[in-house]
């Protein structure tokens, strides 16, 4: 694979002092789906669940993903 899609909800969650649990209880989300952002595991992003994490967390979308293309030799 030449590029990589980065997932950085992890990192931002522990800067503001958020754990799953309570993400999931304010953006009304199961906790499968916030394990997979949280763990880079998902393979479909959605646009709403990316919202409510923007929306919770006073983020941009680039602070939970990121794409980083493969360098050129």
């Amino acid at each position: 694979m030449n590029h990589k899609i980065e997932f950085h909800l992890k990192e931002l969650m522990e800067k503001k002092g958020y754990s799953k649990s309570r993400l999931c209880r304010e953006a009304n989300l199961r906790f499968e789906t916030v394990q997979g952002y949280y763990l880079g595991t998902i393979s479909r992003i959605d646009l709403f669940v990316l919202t409510q994490f923007c929306e919770i967390l006073s983020c941009g979308v680039e602070d939970i993903i990121t794409y980083n293309p493969k360098k050129k030799s």
